[in-house]
This record gives structure tokens, sequence and C-alpha cells, in this order.
């Protein structure tokens, strides 16, 4: 008996990094030292920093990767899995530097695992961060043959003088929506209940998508906000606070970058709720307190600016390509928005 008949085939784990290589040393930035496959990444901080910090952000893709599965489609996931870490790492004004991924998988399936890794390749690609290294650990009898799971952390940096954190929000400052793409990757175990219970398939096109499956729109990947933010910040607007809108939703993710009694009033016409979530919202008979404590609702991204930098913010990320608008205004209060249908 060998290693082999035990469920692992070391020798395609190695054919396996040779066949990613190329995917990696396309995400290199200048900074990084040395090639793949040794046993750490080595990355030289940037020059031109007087204080620089390193940032960290950790994070998976969840039960979305349970519809990837299912519609055998993994070039997506590895996008999430990177938005999802250098999205929040973004929020203090850093810029991700590197990204490491994590890849569980009960049989090593090169093909299947090939698109994963361009995915997280694709990822660091609109980051403009490195791919600096990895683990694939194939762990027969944990998981399913046919199925992985991800986990990847980011490290980024920023001047210490620049750290944003809720001490620079004023009240009277605006909140500016940065649409979402969808679901995101968060609300998967509600959105896979709704569609199982009522026996719909991932191929179904309801009337509401616009001629799309739900598997098309639901796998759709996570918006990667750094490259326009940090054009943001260096063309000299004065950001003064920032938020990522995950799990919990606007509710749990907004009031993290504001401080203890101040809060937002929301203007509910400030931004388009997709139609994926009037299905979901329909469908689950889900009320609108739990759609937005859940789900972004077409909300990705926050930053607040002063009342007089609210036009020129929106313009300029309306010129990156992302269709901004105003979101709410900043009021005294004790956290819990203001505004949000109930």
């Amino acid at each position: 008996m060998d290693y082999r008949e035990a469920g692992v085939d070391v020798e395609a784990g190695r054919a396996f990094v040779d066949r990613i290589s190329t995917m990696v040393k396309r995400t290199h930035r200048p900074e990084v030292l040395g090639g793949i496959g040794g046993f750490s990444g080595l990355f030289q901080l940037p020059s031109g920093y007087q204080e620089p910090i390193l940032v960290s952000g950790t994070d998976g893709v969840g039960t979305k990767l349970k519809l990837a599965h299912t519609l055998k489609c993994h070039n997506t996931v590895g996008i999430d899995l990177v938005a999802m870490c250098v999205n929040d790492v973004l929020t203090c004004g850093a810029e991700p530097l590197f990204f490491l991924d994590y890849v569980a998988t009960g049989h090593l399936e090169p093909e299947q695992l090939a698109q994963v890794v361009d995915g997280i390749a694709q990822g660091c690609e609109l980051a403009g961060c490195a791919l600096l290294g990895g683990e694939t650990a194939e762990m027969p009898g944990f998981y399913q043959a046919d199925e992985y799971d991800l986990a990847g952390f980011s490290v980024g940096i920023v001047e210490k003088s620049k750290i944003l954190d809720a001490s620079q929000v004023q009240t009277g400052d605006i909140a500016i929506a940065l649409p979402s793409t969808g679901v995101h990757s968060n609300g998967f175990s509600l959105v896979r209940k709704i569609v199982s219970d009522h026996s719909y398939a991932w191929s179904d096109r309801p009337d509401l998508l616009e001629g799309k499956t739900l598997g098309e729109v639901l796998l759709t990947p996570t918006q990667i906000y750094v490259k326009p933010i940090l054009a943001a910040l260096k063309s000299g607007i004065p950001i003064h606070g920032m938020a990522h809108i995950t799990g919990g939703g606007l509710p749990e993710n907004l009031p993290r970058c504001l401080q203890p009694n101040q809060t937002v009033e929301i203007d509910p016409s400030g931004w388009e709720i997709l139609p994926i979530f009037h299905w979901l919202a329909a469908e689950g008979n889900v009320s609108p307190r739990d759609m937005f404590h859940t789900f972004n609702m077409g909300v990705g991204f926050v930053v607040i600016v002063s009342p007089d930098q609210a036009e020129k913010t929106i313009q300029f990320l309306r010129e990156q390509g992302i269709n901004a608008s105003t979101l709410g205004t900043v009021i005294p209060g004790e956290g819990q928005l203001v505004g949000l249908p109930t």
C-alpha cells in the first residue's frame, strides 16, 4: 500500500503546481522575490513610505461554492475569494500587496482546480496584488471527491498618517454607494434554501432576471473596488471612511466605519436594488428587514466624504466605471441606520 492507494496522488499535485505556475507569475509585482515552489513567499516592501503599516484580511467564499460545484463552473469563485479579502483591506485606505490561497479537496482534479486558480489570478490582477503563494490540500474522506473549499488572505500597506478610521467621519458627511454586481458571496445558505424549497433549477430563467438563468446571475463574481478607490485617494479626494458591505448587509457593516454617536440616514431611492434581490424576497417571502440584514441589496461598498466633495467623488468614480450614487447622510445616532425599509 502507498499514499496514492490511500487517496493522495503526490505526483498529480506536483503536476498541478507546474500547471498553475504561469497563472501565478502573471500576477507578480516588481516587489515579489523568488518564484513558485518554495516554502514561503518573499515580498519586498514598496519604497516611498515614511511609516508603512501592514494591513491584513482573510475570508472564504462560503456556500456559494455549492452552486459552483453543482454547475461545474469554477472560474469565478476565485475572483470572489480575492474580492472578499482585498475589499476589506481597502477600507482603511490600504493598497493590497499580495494574496495567498488555501484550497482543500477530497480528490485533486487538475482541470477543475486550474479553473479555480485562474479565477484567483484574475482577482489578483483586478486588485493589482501578487498571488504570492498558496496551499493545495488533498484530503480524501474529509471532503467529497468532487468538492473543494477555499480560503485566503491578503496583506496590504498604508502610510500610518493616512489610515482611515471612524475618527475622520463628521456629522453631515455624505455616504456614497458603489453598486454591487449581485449577491456577491454572502447569504447563499438562504439563497439555496429558497431555490430548493420551491423546486427551482439553476437553469431556470425567471422573468425578473431578463433572460438570464439563476445560475448565471448568482455566480456573478464579487466586484473588486480596489483600483477605482485607490485612484480616488491618489487624486487627492479626501475620503473620511469606507465600508465593505458583506454578511449582515448595510445595517451591520456601515456602522463599522462610523463613530459610536453617529449613524446614517439612508435615502432608499438613492440606488438600484437589483432584480435578483426582488426575486429572492418574493419567492422566499423574506421580509425587507431580513433582506437588508442578509444581503448587500445592490450596494457593495460605501465611501464617506464631506458634503463639498460628494459630487466630485461621484463623478470621479463614474469616470472609473463605477456608477456611484448618494446613499445617505451621516447624522447623530447610536449606529442603527435610519430610513431602511422594515
